[in-house]
């Protein structure tokens, strides 16, 4: 496992396959497969969380499951010290970890109206102000739900920005588009155990879930101070 931090630099993003042993994910995946039967199973949970914004019912649903034992899985002492490693120092704060849970089915795939968004407003020729996890507690297949992010987004300065929120909002042709910029669109897909660190710099945001799955991710921000 390499915590590469000149490619994190660069990049803004960095994906650590495998991390997590699937071994060690098992027993928090069946507690989320119980708690996700609970929920679904009250009196017109399903037809409220329908009625939700796409994006809302993210975090509707993961507001609804309570999994004890979630960040001490997750969160773990080397993945700390790897973050770390990446940003320079060591982090002075470390926010709970949260799930990220996306519903079945929630539409046709698309990278139109979006909710591109950064975390935290910092000088983009400055140090990092922070790193967030995404851990994917089960196999998350393309278009099926996962973090967007936009590698090299991080490095823009004010300047340039308008310019990528133009192409965001106009581009019929994203990918192609962004690589004009300088920027390379990452979905956050993979196998369960599978780590992605992004500089919370770095424009993202949540995606459509077509599948048939319920996206299961998690996420925790280190924060680095001064």
């Amino acid at each position: 496992m390499k915590f590469d931090p000149d490619h994190f630099a660069a990049q803004g993003c960095l994906r650590l396959e495998g991390f997590h042993p699937r071994t060690r994910l098992a027993a928090l995946k069946r507690a989320l497969d119980l708690e996700l039967k609970r929920v679904h199973a009250g009196r017109g949970v399903s037809a409220s969380l329908r009625a939700l914004p796409v994006f809302q019912q993210i975090g509707r649903l993961s507001a609804l499951v309570k999994l004890p034992g979630l960040h001490e899985t997750l969160a773990t002492p080397d993945l700390r010290q790897g973050v770390a490693h990446l940003g320079g120092r060591t982090p002075s704060g470390v926010q709970d970890t949260q799930l990220l849970l996306s519903p079945v089915k929630q539409g046709t795939w698309t990278l139109q109206g979006l909710n591109w968004h950064v975390d935290v407003g910092a000088d983009a020729d400055g140090p990092i102000p922070g790193i967030q996890a995404f851990f994917l507690i089960d196999d998350v297949t393309p278009h099926g739900g996962a973090t967007l992010a936009l590698a090299g987004s991080h490095r823009l300065g004010a300047d340039a920005m308008p310019a990528l929120r133009r192409v965001l909002r106009t581009s019929t042709d994203l990918e192609r588009d962004l690589a004009g910029l300088g920027i390379r669109l990452v979905e956050m897909s993979g196998r369960a155990g599978d780590v992605f660190l992004m500089d919370l710099r770095t424009l993202h945001t949540p995606s459509v879930n077509t599948t048939a799955q319920v996206r299961m991710m998690a996420t925790t921000r280190y924060f680095m101070g001064e």
